[in-house]
């Protein structure tokens, strides 16, 4: 048996994963030295752009809330776009659809968003069944697009948990041409036989333990990528929250690094 992907570098990892946005997404992180993304969810065009051009040269994937936008429209997802293709990250948008089939389909492509034009990742709850993995599929599959399924979530008294989550697995391992990974707090599954390599990317991270008033909670990177062997730490307003500008690459050079930390500790190599 093969080892694990938790011992596997993310360079390793990228020569035997199939997916094509996987596969690019290991690569820039292995060569930014970055598993950190960071959520930008703010309401301001002129915000997010200034925000994701701070943050770029520190981040693996832009994580954004598009329809919390009060003056969106497609320039802002072109500029993104280009700022992506300038910085090297991905972007992730969190639409979390949650519909059958046909309608997230819809949602998916159309509408005002039009995300699948410029989102490399999004993701899904699947509690409505493999029908919502399908029908996305069918819009994202042939943009090189990839989808997260939501196996946990970080906040207090979330019902994702136990069979969901075991279930949700079964899900992916049948639509692993679209499903790269999961939003989740721990590594559920890692076979050890290089047949799959999820991705995990986990929300609440904090440098701080501690939680806010509306039920999140947070982990620190080394909880997140050592003792429970995710890959990808989300942080939002621990980066985004700064007072001024050169706070926030201050704070995201301090993620990237304990992050990065952690990943070479998992992996057996000298900081």
């Amino acid at each position: 048996m093969a080892p694990s992907f938790l011992t596997q570098t993310y360079s390793e990892r990228a020569k035997v994963n199939d997916n094509a946005c996987a596969k690019k997404l290991l690569e820039l992180m292995d060569k930014k030295k970055t598993n950190l993304s960071v959520a930008i969810d703010v309401t301001k065009k002129d915000d997010i752009i200034r925000i994701a051009d701070l943050l770029g040269p520190y981040i693996c994937v832009l994580k954004t809330h598009i329809d919390i936008v009060e003056d969106f429209d497609m320039e802002l997802v072109e500029t993104l776009k280009q700022l992506a293709q300038k910085h090297e990250f991905l972007i992730f948008e969190d639409r979390k659809f949650a519909d059958i089939g046909n309608t997230v389909k819809h949602q998916y492509e159309g509408g005002v968003y039009k995300i699948a034009s410029w989102s490399d990742i999004t993701n899904a709850h699947p509690i409505p069944g493999e029908g919502i993995i399908k029908g996305l599929k069918e819009v994202g599959l042939p943009l090189n697009r990839a989808l997260l399924l939501l196996a946990e979530m970080s906040s207090k008294g979330t019902l994702a948990k136990g069979q969901y989550t075991l279930d949700t697995i079964e899900m992916a391992k049948r639509n692993t041409d679209f499903v790269i990974g999961f939003i989740g707090q721990n590594r559920i599954y890692d076979n050890g036989d290089n047949s799959q390599d999820f991705l995990y990317l986990t929300p609440g991270v904090g440098l701080e333990t501690k939680g806010d008033s509306l039920g999140q909670q947070y982990r620190t990177p080394h909880q997140v990528i050592v003792e429970s062997g995710c890959d990808i730490i989300i942080v939002g307003r621990g980066v985004y929250g700064a007072k001024d500008d050169a706070e926030i690459k201050e704070r995201a050079e301090k993620y990237r690094k304990a992050g990065w930390d952690a990943y070479l500790e998992r992996i057996g190599q000298s900081q």
